[in-house]
């Protein structure tokens, strides 16, 4: 299981993490697709995840839960950790979480890591509200 720290983006859904919920934005309609923002933490770092149809109803602050086979990648040019098509969420508990809400990972900009193109790296923090930590190894 990644720390959210440990996230980067990629088109890929192998991401598995758990998290809480800490805030829900309103829900919004995309073409016949309902969809909703969240601010969601664990101990090392934040997060924006996308809640998809259903999941924007089932879900509250304070919930814990967990993402498998998620995906961190741009959807209309903001960064967010989502399920995907074949990822999965589950809540497995309430309110009992140590997190943190910095470092939040979608406010970094990310480059192409220069040793290896199919890598991302954090370039430098797009919001004055987080802050970054050292660069991963």
């Amino acid at each position: 299981m990644l720390s959210i720290k440990d996230i980067v983006p990629a088109a890929q859904n192998n991401i598995t993490t758990q998290f809480i919920l800490l805030d829900k934005g309103r829900v919004a309609t995309e073409g016949q697709s309902k969809t909703c923002l969240a601010l969601v933490a664990d101990e090392t770092a934040a997060v924006h995840f996308q809640f998809w149809g259903e999941e924007c109803h089932l879900f509250k602050p304070g919930d814990i839960i967990r993402l498998t086979n998620g995906i961190f990648s741009y959807n209309r040019n903001h960064l967010l950790l989502r399920a995907g098509k074949r990822g999965s969420i589950e809540k497995v508990g309430e309110f009992t979480m140590t997190y943190v809400e910095t470092p939040n990972i979608s406010e970094m900009r990310w480059v192409p890591d220069p040793n290896n193109s199919k890598k991302y790296v954090h370039e430098a923090v797009v919001s004055p509200y987080s802050r970054i930590f050292p660069p991963m190894l």
